[in-house]
């Protein structure tokens, strides 16, 4: 792959031109040798990276290191792990030194054992295992050429090891053609571009290789090839012996990429046909491997064969690792270009004749020999595309199932496969837009074809994310389950995928009667209903009724998670998970599949899911930071990959965490952004989410009235409504909102609803929540025991909001009852909570009810009145008076945030928990100030 020969780019000081560069990046290695690193070489096609990659393996060699070299084929990007294949031969004998899981793992991934597809964070662990085993005797660097030609699977796995050299002794050093895409991910990787030679240098360069050019021809040359070393060593190789003199005979030149191409190819039709023949075997092949080569060409000697394209430099050939290399990229595009389409049939034929210990590359040469359907091959590549999802390879699994409908004879069968490409594309590529071409080209083949369970799960899946319209998805999904050939079988892949989303798209339209399909259709499964599937819907559906008896065999399924590490099964289980509070049993695995997917090797759907996940678990937990930056990185996946759908989910994150912090108006700006984009569309269960963060905002501002108001939203005083989970969430809140309100008998009617439906034995937290209820209902000296047996709970300062309210309750009741040792001792733990959680309001609150017990907060504790800077007191002054945050920022050109932050802080430094109390505040700090 090499984009100049070294022989031709060097003088006896080195590359020409290329000094600053050498030195730059040996001396980054020289470095990294010691504390590990890693550095990414760009530059535009024919710059010299392959040169100047050479020239550092040449020197890292002198100085003692070990190189290991791969290079980027573009007709093995399609085969997973084949770049780590190239990469680690050198140490297939190492292996051994590994423990065996990841040894084996290792040896599968690699095509040198057998045995079930590793998790792809295993392979990466392997591998960077077997690199620190090999580096503690000899410093190891690591050369990539060509990085995003590598297939993606080992784009991944070195993506993971060069975010992990710092301390090693370990390199890391790859180049890419500028402007192309990659599936590695670089953010955070040290980047050199290699800039075109500058005018002297490309002066040398030329006088050098072609010393019997005239110096005309040379500057015309130069002018053309802008200082791109390929063009200066190869283009005056094309001219004739009378161009070469005069200048007048100079052709024009075409621009730098088609010249280049146009130059190949004819060099490429000057070798004879034989060679041509092998040369075309070996760039459709894309490994290199000259037994390969041999076997499919019918020779013996492919080295002496293929002597002429060598000579000419089109090639270079290892014997001692047996491979051939195209010197330039284009020089294989060429190649193929210039062979006829019958020639490339043949030669794909020839290649799957020899490869058949390799099912997945037989096959898919298989597909591309093929002249018109052909059913048998049609099989073999859906049977690929099997193992490739297995793998994690979504898109070689689309690729696979897409070539395969072309192949299919029968238009059922081409309408079934597109349909599984399209659901696999949705589901989990995360391509919707390729998605959704393939579902039109199924629908367009076989129109009848359009209801098979496969197309209806993705058309179901785009028809929300594109307009949200939930209804239309669940009857599509519904009339495929109903009208499929699946016979109810529990094993039917399809059904399982189709069930699943069924369960979400019941959850997201909040209406009770849109599960009653699902469970007629879950009764009729056979032998039995799988067992996630059993649990989530028990979990999920109505886990205030149902969820209870679900636990001993959710508890199995989160005690094996770390066994099935598919990101679907993970969110699958976080789904069954959340309204019982064990999200933080699968943290871990959570943030793997985030990890995965900013790799680039987790679907983008599942990425989103983990941090849908993580959010809610660290937002209970008492985690805010974090939660409010997941969902950041939520809704810039939402925006970047277009799934507009799923914003409302972060939005609501967003939404609880300023009603917990006291931002009362983006709480309810983002909560009527939700609503507003829901209600039209029949999302309701988005509008419950919502419901939860406007009675959080409302009761944080002190307005109890709203809170009831929207807490009753979701469920009417005295029941948990049916099938709506959040339900459960917002109870405590209204049992609130409505003993302040003087709703005495609907808090009592609430409270009794809790305590008989299955809420108290789903988690800690809703227990908590329960006994915490009915302590507010409590009268008298009764109700500081039911406080203390809510607080004496398993644990409870893993929900340290939810427990710093109930203290705070708690201390309130005890002060009223002139417990006032006792009072304190609440109040001061719950304002510790919250001020370390920054829920300003609530925090406000419980210093006001210090001060109420004689014992001046924290933050009162300095002598002196209470002052405000001039800042504070002018956005005060104006909060005052009615304007909106926005308003004040507009008036006093700050940013709304910053008012919002000003806010918080004033707040408790005035003791009150709302604006409508800084009119009075205000006043008072007057006549303190006046006195």
């Amino acid at each position: 792959m090499n984009e100049l020969d070294p022989r031709t780019s060097h003088d006896s000081t080195g590359l020409i031109g290329r000094d600053r560069d050498l030195k730059f990046v040996r001396s980054f290695f020289n470095d990294s040798a010691v504390q590990g690193g890693a550095l990414l070489l760009s530059g535009e096609a024919g710059v010299g990276k392959t040169a100047l990659l050479d020239a550092v393996a040449s020197a890292a060699t002198q100085d003692g290191a070990r190189v290991l070299r791969a290079g980027g084929v573009q007709f093995e990007a399609d085969i997973s792990y084949a770049g780590l294949n190239q990469l680690l031969v050198p140490l297939f004998d190492a292996f051994d030194a590994l423990d065996p899981v990841h040894r084996d793992a290792l040896r599968v991934a690699v095509g040198i054992g057998g045995g079930p597809s590793p998790d792809r964070l295993l392979t990466s662990t392997a591998v960077l295992l077997l690199l620190r085993e090999a580096a503690t005797s000899t410093p190891l660097l690591l050369i990539v050429d060509d990085l995003p030609w590598l297939d993606r699977a080992t784009t991944a796995v070195l993506g993971f090891v060069a975010r992990r050299l710092v301390g090693s002794r370990i390199g890391f050093l790859s180049a890419s053609r500028v402007g192309s895409d990659s599936f590695f991910e670089s953010s955070g990787l040290t980047e050199h571009r290699l800039q075109p030679l500058d005018a002297r240098a490309s002066a040398q360069l030329l006088a050098q290789t072609h010393p019997d050019v005239s110096p005309a021809v040379r500057r015309r040359v130069a002018a053309e090839a802008r200082g791109n070393p390929l063009a200066l060593v190869e283009l005056p190789a094309a001219l004739t012996g009378e161009q070469r003199t005069a200048l007048a005979a100079v052709p024009t030149v075409l621009p730098l990429g088609e010249r280049l191409q146009a130059l190949y190819a004819s060099r490429v039709a000057a070798l004879p046909r034989p060679v041509r023949e092998l040369l075309l075997i070996a760039a459709l092949d894309g490994t290199g491997d000259l037994a390969v080569i041999e076997a499919a060409g019918g020779v013996r000697a492919v080295v002496d064969e293929l002597g002429p394209a060598e000579r000419e430099r089109l090639v270079s050939i290892s014997g001692l690792t047996r491979r051939l290399s195209f010197r330039h990229p284009l020089i294989g595009s060429a190649v193929v270009e210039e062979a006829t389409t019958a020639d490339r049939r043949r030669a794909h034929q020839a290649l799957a004749d020899v490869l058949t210990d390799q099912p997945e590359r037989r096959a898919w040469h298989l597909g591309e020999a093929a002249s018109g359907p052909d059913e048998s091959v049609a099989a073999l590549l859906e049977q690929a595309a099997r193992h490739r999802i297995r793998r994690g390879d979504a898109l070689g699994a689309v690729a696979a199932l897409t070539r395969a409908a072309g192949l299919s004879p029968a238009a059922a069968d081409e309408s079934r496969r597109l349909a599984e490409a399209a659901y696999i594309g949705a589901d989990a590529g995360g391509e919707l837009e390729d998605a959704s071409r393939l579902l039109a080209g199924a629908r367009l083949v076989h129109p009848t074809g359009q209801d098979s369970l496969h197309a209806a799960a993705a058309a179901a899946f785009l028809l929300i994310n594109r307009d949200g319209d939930i209804g239309t998805a669940h009857r599509l999904l519904v009339g495929a389950v109903e009208a499929g050939d699946h016979g109810y079988d529990a094993a039917n892949a399809a059904l399982g995928e189709a069930l699943h989303t069924l369960v979400l798209l019941c959850s997201f339209g909040g209406d009770p009667q849109l599960w009653e399909p699902l469970f007629r259709a879950v009764d009729r499964l056979t032998p039995e209903v799988p067992e996630l599937l059993w649990v989530t819907i028990r979990t999920f559906a109505d886990p205030a009724r149902t969820g209870a008896e679900a636990l001993p065999r959710l508890g199995e399924l989160l005690a094996a998670i770390e066994e099935n590490s598919d990101p679907a099964w993970v969110m699958r289980i976080g789904t069954a998970s959340l309204y019982p509070d064990r999200l933080a049993a699968l943290r871990d695995a959570s943030r793997r599949v985030v990890e995965q997917g900013r790799a680039g090797t987790a679907p983008v759907r599942r990425h989103l899911g983990a941090l849908m996940d993580l959010g809610l678990d660290y937002y209970h937990h008492g985690l805010w930071d974090e939660a409010a930056e997941l969902a950041r990185e939520g809704l810039a996946l939402c925006a970047e990959h277009d799934y507009r759908f799923f914003t409302w989910y972060f939005h609501y994150v967003h939404a609880l965490l300023a009603a917990a912090r006291g931002d009362t108006e983006t709480s309810t700006a983002l909560s009527e952004e939700i609503v507003g984009w829901a209600n039209p569309r029949g999302v309701r269960g988005a509008g419950f989410f919502a419901g939860h963060a406007r009675a959080l905002a409302a009761i944080g501002s002190g307005d109890f009235e709203t809170a009831f108001r929207h807490a009753s939203t979701l469920s009417p005083p005295g029941t948990l409504a049916p099938y709506v989970p959040h339900a459960m969430w917002v109870a405590m809140d209204l049992v609130e909102a409505a003993v302040r309100t003087g709703r005495d008998a609907e808090a009592a009617a609430h409270v009794a609803a809790m305590r008989d439906s299955a809420m108290a034995a789903l988690s800690p937290r809703l227990e908590l929540l329960v006994r915490a209820s009915e302590a507010l209902t409590t009268p008298g000296d009764d109700a500081v025991a039911s406080f203390e047996r809510a607080l004496s709970l398993p644990g409870p300062e893993r929900w340290p909001f939810d427990v710093a309210r109930v203290r705070l309750f708690h201390g309130e009741r005890l002060r009223r009852m002139r417990a006032t040792t006792e009072a304190r001792e609440q109040l001061a733990r719950a304002l510790e909570s919250f001020e370390q959680l920054g829920a300003a309001p609530w925090a406000a609150r419980a210093k006001a009810e210090l001060r109420a017990s004689g014992q001046a907060g924290p933050a009162a504790a300095k002598s002196g009145p209470v002052s405000l800077t001039a800042q504070e007191l002018q956005i005060a002054t104006l909060a005052a008076t009615g304007l909106t945050n926005k308003q004040i920022a507009e008036r006093m050109f700050l940013s709304h945030r910053t008012v919002s932050t000003h806010l918080y802080q004033i707040f408790p430094k005035l003791g009150i928990t709302s604006r409508a109390a800084l009119r009075d505040a205000l006043a008072a700090l007057d006549a303190n100030d006046g006195h």
